[in-house]
């Protein structure tokens, strides 16, 4: 099985923030296009590694993974079997999996 790492602060930004791409270049949006989206039509799975940023906003989190359900089409079960989330912060995580179950519904 292909297996790929994304480290949010040195693949993509430290400092993600915002939903839209029109809120800024670090954007949840452009995070779940150019990051997300990719390993989930390519079939290959990651892990996700959260430390290192200088914080997460609900906005961020919410638009790139709960926007895989809600603009993407994906269902909440191949998310989860897709990415493994990873972060010292484990609140960060069980966020995410309820923008995940939140988007399915």
């Amino acid at each position: 099985m292909d297996f790929r790492i994304i480290n949010i602060a040195t693949d993509f930004s430290r400092y993600p923030g915002g939903r839209l791409l029109t809120d800024g270049p670090h954007s949840g949006e452009r995070f779940r296009k150019e990051y997300l989206l990719p390993v989930l039509k390519s079939g290959q799975h990651a892990k996700i590694k959260f430390d290192g940023a200088r914080g997460y906003g609900s906005s961020f989190l919410e638009e790139a993974f709960g926007g895989l359900i809600r603009e993407e089409g994906f269902k909440p079960d191949e998310i989860l079997n897709t990415f493994d989330l990873e972060s010292s912060d484990e609140s960060i995580v069980e966020e995410i999996k309820e923008y995940i179950a939140d988007a399915g519904r």
